[in-house]
């Protein structure tokens, strides 16, 4: 869940219905027309819209250190919610 490179894009959900959770999690890596690397992230309930953020750094090490702090985050959601995130798949 931690491997994220310029171009890759993460989908990671949660769901548990005794729990009344389910959540969605994207992280995407890319690069804007001046070379600065950007993180944009997106959370919330499926099915709603949600929110999202997008951070821009100077370097692509800055920008992968700040995508696996987030995906570590969700990796910690057993403690926090009850539920794991599981990464989704996206078939072309």
């Amino acid at each position: 869940m931690d491997s994220l490179t310029h171009g890759n894009f993460i989908w990671l959900e949660a769901i548990c219905a005794e729990r009344n959770v389910a959540r969605r999690y994207t992280v995407a890596l890319s690069r804007d027309l001046f070379g600065a690397s950007i993180v944009e992230f997106a959370w919330g309930r499926i099915g709603t819209r949600g929110q999202g953020r997008a951070v821009s750094f100077s370097s692509e090490d800055e920008a992968s250190r700040f995508a696996r702090q987030l995906l570590r985050r969700r990796g910690a959601a057993p403690k926090r919610i009850g539920v794991p995130y599981r990464e989704v798949s996206l078939a072309p």
